[in-house]
């Protein structure tokens, strides 16, 4: 009897934990993390659930003979961008998950 009552508990704190997590990453829709680079010639904004949600290329950035700048701008304020909001996650589950790392949730 002891060990199904265990295991009823457990599920029930499992299933608690599954819509914290549910909650916390609809909340961290609506979080923002920005990331600039070249001096702020290029800045990227991304939420929580890693959507790119907005660009901005300042004039200065913008010289059609040097093309490629610009293009490794994007790249480094994209990846740099993705990976805050990825820390951003990782920081916010890891609160529900007491810092374990389960494989498939975030």
């Amino acid at each position: 009897m002891f060990k199904g009552a265990n295991m009823q508990n457990i599920m029930k704190q499992a299933q608690k934990m599954q819509e914290k997590m549910a909650k916390t990453q609809e909340d961290l829709k609506a979080r923002t993390v920005e990331a600039s680079v070249g001096g702020g010639m290029v800045t990227v904004v991304f939420n929580g659930a890693q959507d790119l949600l907005k660009i901005t290329i300042g004039k200065e950035a913008v010289d059609p003979e040097d093309v490629e700048t610009l293009q490794d701008l994007v790249l480094s304020a994209v990846n740099a961008g993705l990976k805050k909001s990825q820390e951003m996650v990782q920081e916010e589950m890891g609160k529900i998950t007491g810092g374990m790392n389960i494989p498939g949730l975030f």
